[in-house]
């Protein structure tokens, strides 16, 4: 009986899978917590934009995980052997790139850089390179419209190049001694295999299009011209990156002998290329055309195929259109925003200061009707990844009067992010994409009902859960699965090995008929403030909300 690791680093903690192949049962699994900085997360209190994270609890964490899935497995099934694992998979966030040395050490492991937050992991939700992406997009746009019309319109301060390009404006001592960026999803896989050559890691699609204006339609990532244009030290670095991005049906390398010994695997099984935590989420939640996976976590990813034989037009606003990045021979789309968790969590644990409220204000904000609290948020707390595409913008809560209760203002803030999500539904239907269906994960789509039904009254399409509560583990596993031969391509393997909860929420009628007319306000205000309408009459908004909350209220 063949079994795989899907390995999952998230943002706070990462995740060790043993799934079976042959059925998707999952026998042991453990998370490890990042040791380092704030819940893994290295801040900086002078600046909110900045978000970086050491390498070396990657490698700890890689450890740590994987050994105590494996004694929770063989606990919970007796005759389960390590001998039986036949390949390892590693999903990662994203865009996090580390800089590393001509061995693909991290330059963080440098005593000369260790407290150096330059020289550690950039993670996803690092922002300090706004104006490094609003550079890019400018000279994209004049340039090579080609490489923006591919990933919405805008480059984002989330994504590789800029990061890159502000390192090399605020530490050039770093940038020089980084011979390589690896993406985590990239360098992780690496270091299972042993790969002490940043040329010679195989680097995924997934990051490499999403991230890094990578297509082979114009020979793989930005030319030297256009990066000279932004920098001659960017073009100096294209050559030390990569050349070939492969999508998942490709192997990045077969574990080593010294992490075989640590780990108690067989050496040279094979380890799949790493992909985006939320693609391989996508996977895990068995993606196909017309289903809309929707990650739902410290932020939302959402992912969507498309058969690669069609013609998908490009989406203004989205993540980006790749092919291959998230499911062989179909374009990955990808949307998103790059704060829902952690508004909540903002709020109970942050204003409220008591991370045990989470159940309580949801039990009080469960028993409010839509409209009654007479609130409207905006969900920008961490700026607009979709379809704005702008993280100068910030949250907003209208409506507050004198009697406003913390549990109106957190049911506000689970709407704010739910009118977020049609958004981003709205505009890839727009543009010819199929959503016939949404299936969630993530820890809040599984413990929060009250948060679905709010998503499925205010999207007005049903809500169903992964069968699996780790998705994007399932989605790695699986990935590992294929590449070693269990199953002969991910749509038998996808067939084999995931499926769906029998809990659905589906839209009520009336509360639908609620939400739309919040819905329209939300947009008056989406449009606003975020730039789309020049001019704006805002003057009925307070009112409106008083109307709704006072038909709402008998």
């Amino acid at each position: 009986m063949p079994f795989t690791i899907g390995l999952d680093y998230g943002t706070n903690s990462a995740r060790a899978l043993v799934v079976d192949c042959t059925n998707g049962r999952e026998i042991g699994t453990a998370v490890v917590d990042y040791p380092s900085g704030n819940q893994g997360i290295l801040l900086n209190p002078a600046d909110h934009h900045l978000a970086r994270q050491c390498p070396a609890d990657y490698v700890f964490a890689l450890e740590q995980a994987t050994l105590l899935a494996l004694e929770a497995a063989r606990k919970a099934e007796p005759a389960f052997t390590a001998d039986q694992v036949i390949g390892i998979g590693m999903d990662g966030t994203g865009s996090s790139p580390i800089p590393v040395d001509a061995r693909n050490i991290p330059l963080a492991n440098d005593p000369r850089f260790a407290k150096n937050p330059n020289a550690q992991c950039w993670l996803w939700k690092d922002h300090t390179s706004i104006p490094e992406a609003a550079a890019i997009t400018a000279t994209a746009r004049k340039l090579r419209p080609q490489y923006m019309a591919k990933i919405g319109g805008t480059y984002s301060s989330e994504w590789f190049w800029a990061k890159v390009w502000h390192c090399l404006k605020v530490d050039p001592e770093v940038f020089a001694a980084a011979y390589s960026w690896v993406e985590l999803s990239d360098f992780v896989p690496a270091v299972l295999a042993g790969v002490t050559d940043p040329a010679k890691i195989q680097r995924g699609v997934c990051m490499a299009g999403h991230k890094a204006l990578y297509a082979e339609d114009w020979g793989g990532l930005p030319d030297e011209e256009f990066l000279s244009a932004l920098d001659p030290a960017l073009a100096g670095l294209r050559g030390r990156l990569y050349d070939k991005a492969h999508d998942a049906s490709a192997i990045a390398g077969h574990l080593c002998a010294a992490w075989a010994e640590k780990l108690g695997l067989p050496v040279g099984i094979p380890i799949a290329i790493g992909e985006m935590d939320v693609h391989y989420g996508a996977i895990g939640c068995g993606v196909d055309e017309g289903t809309l996976v929707k990650v739902i976590g410290t932020s939302t990813c959402d992912c969507a195929v498309v058969s690669a034989d069609k013609t998908v037009a490009d989406i203004p606003g989205i993540c980006g259109i790749v092919k291959g990045a998230i499911l062989p021979g179909y374009f990955g789309v990808e949307a998103g925003q790059s704060a829902v968790g952690d508004i909540f969590k903002w709020f109970v644990e942050g204003v409220l200061e008591d991370a045990t409220l989470h159940g309580p204000l949801t039990t009080e904000a469960a028993a409010l009707k839509p409209g009654q609290s007479g609130l409207l948020a905006l969900d920008w707390n961490n700026g607009n990844r979709t379809i704005l595409v702008d993280q100068l913008l910030t949250g907003l809560l209208l409506g507050q009067t004198l009697y406003t209760s913390r549990a109106e203002i957190y049911r506000a803030l689970v709407e704010g992010t739910a009118y977020g999500a049609r958004a981003i539904v709205d505009r890839i239907r727009e543009y010819g994409v199929p959503v016939e269906r949404i299936v969630c994960s993530g820890g809040i789509a599984e413990k929060n009902p009250l948060l679905m039904q709010i998503y499925a009254d205010v999207t007005g399409c049903e809500m169903r859960l992964s069968r699996s509560a780790q998705s994007c583990a399932l989605g790695s596993a699986i990935g590992a699965a294929v590449i070693a031969g269990a199953h002969a391509d991910f749509k038998t393997a996808q067939a084999a090995m995931t499926g769906l909860k029998d809990i659905s929420y589906k839209p009520i009628p009336e509360n639908q008929a609620i939400y739309q007319q919040l819905y329209t306000l939300y947009r008056e205000l989406h449009d606003s403030f975020g730039g789309i309408a020049k001019s704006a009459d805002l003057g009925h908004v307070m009112k409106d909300l008083l109307a709704l909350k006072a038909q709402q209220s008998h």
